[in-house]
């Protein structure tokens, strides 16, 4: 069958036959998880269910029955099969995954009933070549094997030699470190069958028997302190891949040979007109030619199914996930498939035509796929290119049996975009590897260049900070400062998208080690003084720009500029001279352009924070610093106490007022006179050049600069040397994500932009849905101690999510103000419940052991909170009596605890006699002569009982 109808006879067996409400896949972008980069598992949008932490007036509660067919992405994080994809057949980064639900409904019984009865039934599976495992138990947590779900495969009429144990690792899935967990059975598929038994080959990786469906029992909670406890409510969670069950049913060996990917490899032949797809793997594969066919008709379904859901290939994230795949399917494209640019994007109306039915928002978005994968393909063409030339001629210099050199791998990853995995799979296919420890070195040193804010690029001072003596020899020597105007020197494009203008420049001097110098040899790094310049040198609060430079005539060599500084009118570059530098080389520039206008973005954006802070706390709002850099912005300003709530909200509001009229940016050098007379603009001091740069956002700077304008004291207007946007629209969106006070008087705001705001706020909303079920839950009030304490540690942890997740300040506040109201009412509903149940079971003691001195028992009680409570509610109400309690727990310990009347001190210490028991049961004790509490084992609790009665005796 087409593999349209295997996805439909799935959901309408489990619809119309099992009363399943069949839910539509949920996008591939997590909705306010920050800890997934993608859906990854059909079970995803339903974790609220199975946490608990459901809202329970929200539609999701409601839900007992569930089937769909669920998008998914395993590229980046912990289930990442990116580098695998190609390799073999089977491995994809996209997936569907088909799945039936039961919260709370059925369970065990039927889940396994129905499953056997759409694979066997429905589809038509020999049963022969069906093996069921189930969880073989856990001596080490006390978990005994799942008969009853090996019993229920048995009662289905599955063979005994068809029906396997297997351990933890195999058989007991979890959703992570803590949280709901269970037992599970896997259904797999023996492709060879002709009655042979194939129960040797299961799970033992074997491409002829593969595992088609997981049903998972979710049945207990995995603690915090990694016990498990059975949950209140049982769940049922399946997951069978789609791909995988399509070439069982079209039998086929090959996930690429079924309908879902032909069509697609078809087009690919027509695009690039070379030899035909044979699915071909390993070294019988020459030239990787199959190889790139699986890669491409995999990452051309991931573009166009995550582009649709909204994830845009980019920096960080899923993003710079998506941006590695496109460059992947690039390279394989243009390289080994020969293709000419452009097939990339061609496919995507054949993807549309295999998926589009299923998932009908591809139909909507196919030219948007199209545009947004053909202006990322032109982008890496060229680099791919020069990068190859780099990789070729690095090879030629190399010693032979040597690592390809770190450096030169950081340039081709940090200069020019290239992945880490394609940078390998590059240099596997000329059968060298990369110097994988030096290339993290350097990973780490990059990262605490750019931890270390203002200061961070200034590691190597000796290269990049002239020092009196040398200034004093450029200017004797006439050498002139640098034009660095070129960094201004950007346009908007038709399609408005930044357009930054080439820059070609001599290189006047060298500067290393304090000392000027005309040459610098490979390998050294060093400070470049160039005629001019684009690259923008950190100053006015704005981090410096990365990059690259090449020689004219030599586009194979690049110099990677790692950070860029001002020091007496000249532009310092500083880098790793890759090959000889000389003083006089001419060479090109290229500014990290993605970098660039993400620091252009925070600027402006920052410029409107000002504004929107004095709009809102009044004229008096000094700014006290600021500090902009691609991924975030800081801004320090004087203020008389925290910013309220409303106030942060308000700020937030301005500033996406201006963004959403999509002001102009004006920017003009006037002389500094003149720019002294514009009203409102912050006390201009000596320090300024002369002429000066203003900014002023959607009012022209000749408008500002008239006599008695008041202009600039509606909108932004600041003396900036720094780079702006030319329109406000690019900001997109800006979120406060974090407020305190530096100092009484001094506040300090953090914000991020564009995506980065965006998803901030979605996990703020999500965060709030979190916050607003466990107020309901809590306000249902339950009886019983567990569940109060559940609640409890709910709380505490969603505080810690709460203070340490970027999400709106404002709404931070909000929640942290509800999340320490729930925590009082919890502690206070406990404590209640708590001294309610000691009450009674004091009551019930004191009755068995009426008027004794010494009374000696064992108790059921939750915990040894209850316990002292009990002791101290027999010993209020009996005022001479001393009481030893003991209560033996599920988990096979005991719990001790004891007071000594007053009149029996100092000759009876309740210490003494607490570490007396607990040491006659194996364990350990402490407190102070009238309370003390302890703990032992359980093998005997009768003798623990004789021992505390023999030592009170002894001491009365």
């Amino acid at each position: 069958p087409p593999a349209g109808q295997v996805r439909a006879a799935f959901l309408r067996f489990f619809q119309e036959r099992y009363n399943h409400r069949h839910l539509p896949s949920a996008p591939v972008r997590p909705r306010g998880d920050p800890r997934l980069l993608f859906v990854n598992a059909g079970m995803n949008q339903f974790k609220p269910i199975f946490l608990g932490t459901v809202h329970p007036r929200s539609e999701l509660a409601q839900h007992r029955r569930v089937v769909n067919s669920q998008k998914c992405v395993r590229a980046g994080g912990k289930h990442n099969d990116l580098e695998d994809v190609g390799r073999d057949t089977y491995h994809h980064t996209f997936f569907e995954m088909l799945g039936n639900w039961s919260f709370g409904d059925y369970f065990k019984e039927e889940a396994c009933s129905m499953a056997w009865e759409l694979l066997t039934e429905v589809y038509g599976i020999p049963k022969d070549r069906l093996y069921v495992t189930y969880f073989g138990g856990d001596a080490s947590l006390g978990l005994s094997a799942d008969e009853e779900c090996r019993d229920v495969w048995l009662r289905l009429g599955v063979p005994d030699s068809h029906v396997l144990p297997f351990p933890l690792k195999d058989n007991f899935w979890e959703m992570g470190d803590t949280g709901p967990c269970g037992p599970c059975t896997e259904i797999h598929y023996d492709h060879v069958g002709g009655g042979r038994n194939a129960a040797a080959l299961v799970n033992q990786s074997s491409p002829d028997v593969v595992e088609i469906w997981n049903l998972v029992f979710m049945q207990y909670n995995r603690e915090v302190e990694g016990n498990l406890l059975p949950l209140p409510q049982h769940h049922v969670d399946t997951g069978m891949g789609l791909e995988r069950l399509v070439t069982i049913l079209q039998n086929k060996r090959s996930n690429y040979d079924t309908d879902l990917f032909t069509p697609i490899l078809d087009a690919i032949h027509k695009g690039c007109g070379g030899p035909r797809y044979q699915g071909l793997v390993g070294d019988s594969d020459v030239g990787r030619v199959n190889m790139a066919y699986r890669v491409v008709a995999d990452h051309v379904r991931t573009l166009c199914v995550c582009i649709t859901d909204g994830i845009y290939p980019g920096f960080s994230g899923a993003e710079l996930v998506l941006r590695r795949i496109l460059r992947r399917a690039v390279r394989f494209c243009s390289e080994v498939l020969h293709a000419p640019p452009g097939l990339l994007a061609s496919l995507v109306p054949t993807v549309v035509e295999v998926l589009g039915e299923a998932y009908p928002e591809l139909m909507k978005n196919a030219d948007q796929i199209m545009d947004i994968i053909n202006e990322n393909e032109a982008a890496f063409l060229s680099s791919l290119e020069r990068g190859r030339r780099i990789i070729e001629r690095t090879v030629q210099q190399m010693e032979p049996s040597t690592n390809f050199p770190a450096e030169v791998a950081w340039s081709l990853y940090g200069n020019l975009g290239f992945p880490l995995d394609l940078i390998d799979l590059m240099l596997e296919e000329k059968g060298i590897s990369l110097d994988s420890a030096a290339f993290n070195e350097l990973a780490l040193e990059d990262a605490k260049r750019k931890a270390g804010g203002p200061q961070g690029g200034q590691l190597n001072d000796r290269n990049t900070c002239l020092d009196v003596h040398s200034l004093a020899e450029l200017q004797s020597k006439d050498v002139p400062t640098t034009d660095d105007s070129p960094k201004y020197a950007y346009t908007l494009g038709q399609h408005g998208q930044y357009e930054f203008s080439p820059c070609q420049a001599t290189v006047l001097i060298l500067y290393r080690d304090q000392s000027l110098q005309k040459e610098v040899e490979a390998g050294q790094r060093c400070g470049v003084i160039l005629d001019r310049t684009n690259f923008y040198a950190e100053q006015g609060g704005q981090a410096c720009d990365q990059g690259y430079m090449i020689r004219l005539g030599q586009q194979d060599v690049l110099f990677p500029v790692e950070s860029v500084h001002l020091s007496g009118g000249y532009v310092i570059h500083e880098v790793t001279a890759v090959e000889t530098l000389r003083a006089g080389d001419q060479v090109q520039l290229f500014v990290d352009e993605a970098q660039r206008l993400a620091c252009m973005t925070n600027h402006t954006a920052t410029h409107l924070l000002n504004f929107a802070l004095r709009h809102v706390l009044g004229d008096s709002t000094e700014q006290r610093g600021s500090h902009v850099t691609a991924e975030r912005l800081r801004f320090d300003f004087d203020t008389k106490g925290p910013v309220t709530v409303e106030q942060l909200q308000q700020v937030e509001q301005v500033v996406q007022d201006v963004i959403k009229r999509n002001e102009v940016v004006h920017m003009a050098e006037v002389p500094l006179t003149l720019a002294r007379r514009v009203q409102g603009l912050r006390a201009v001091d000596e320090g300024y050049p002369d002429p000066v740069r203003i900014v002023s956002l959607g009012v022209p700077v000749e408008t500002v600069l008239t006599r008695d304008s008041e202009a600039a004291m509606q909108t932004s207007v600041e003396l900036c040397c720094g780079t702006h946007l030319l329109q406000t629209d690019a900001i997109e969106d800006l979120a406060i994500i974090n407020e305190r006070q530096l100092v009484k008087g001094i506040s300090r705001l953090i914000a991020v932009t564009g995506g980065q705001a965006k998803r901030a706020r979605e996990v703020g909303q999500c965060l709030a849905m979190e916050v607003d079920s466990l107020s309901l839950r809590m306000k249902e009030r339950s009886t019983c101690i567990p569940e109060m304490q559940s609640l409890s540690k709910e709380v505490g942890q969603l505080t810690k999510v709460v203070a340490n997740t970027a999400m709106p300040q404002w709404q931070r506040k909000e929640l942290q103000t509800i999340l320490k109201a729930l925590q009082r009412t919890a502690n206070t509903a406990i404590r209640k419940l708590e001294v309610q149940q000691a009450e009674e079971k004091a009551q019930s003691l004191l009755a068995k052991h009426c008027n004794q001195p010494v009374i000696v028992d064992t108790v059921p009680a939750e915990s040894l909170s209850i316990l002292m409570k009990v002791v101290n509610q027999l010993c209020d109400k009996s005022p001479g009596t001393s009481v030893l309690l003991l209560s033996p727990q599920v988990s096979g310990e005991v719990l001790c605890a004891c007071q000594v009347s007053k009149n029996c001190l100092p000759v009876f210490s309740a210490a003494d006699w607490a570490v007396a028991v607990c040491r006659r049961m194996e364990g350990k004790a402490g407190g102070s002569p009238i309370v003390a509490k302890g703990s032992g084992n359980a093998k005997d609790v009768q003798g623990a009982l004789s021992a505390a009665l023999e030592f009170a005796q002894s001491k009365l």
